[in-house]
């Protein structure tokens, strides 16, 4: 199973945007999926991840902003981001544990919030 990140652009601050996180296979082998990203000079981090029951993790930076959801039957995971801010520029991209374990790291996609 590969994960491909989609869906990020450019948008003012406020603004949002949903990226979406399309799996080449069922995303029920890979059990949880997070959103990472990565930012110029600085470390990737988690942003959010979602269980294959649905139970969700968020940073502290995005809580009560982003929301991570997950439809099993269309094999995507999506991230919904709300009240952008310039710090949330960054390349986003989508993982599972289980991929990481094997070295995978998809394309991200970059969203760039405008002050």
């Amino acid at each position: 199973v590969q994960l491909q990140a989609f869906g990020g652009g450019l948008v003012q601050a406020g603004g949002s945007l949903r990226l979406s996180c399309a799996a080449s296979g069922s995303i029920n082998s890979i059990g949880a999926v997070g959103w990472y990203r990565q930012s110029p000079g600085k470390q990737r981090e988690l942003v959010a991840s979602v269980m294959s029951g649905g139970s969700t993790y968020y940073a502290d930076s995005v809580k009560g902003r982003f929301t991570i959801s997950r439809d099993n039957s269309k094999n995507t995971v999506y991230l919904q981001m709300n009240s952008l801010k310039p710090e949330d520029t960054a390349v986003y991209y989508c993982n599972s544990p289980y991929l990481q374990s094997l070295g995978y790291w998809g394309q991200g996609t970059q969203v760039t919030v405008s002050s």
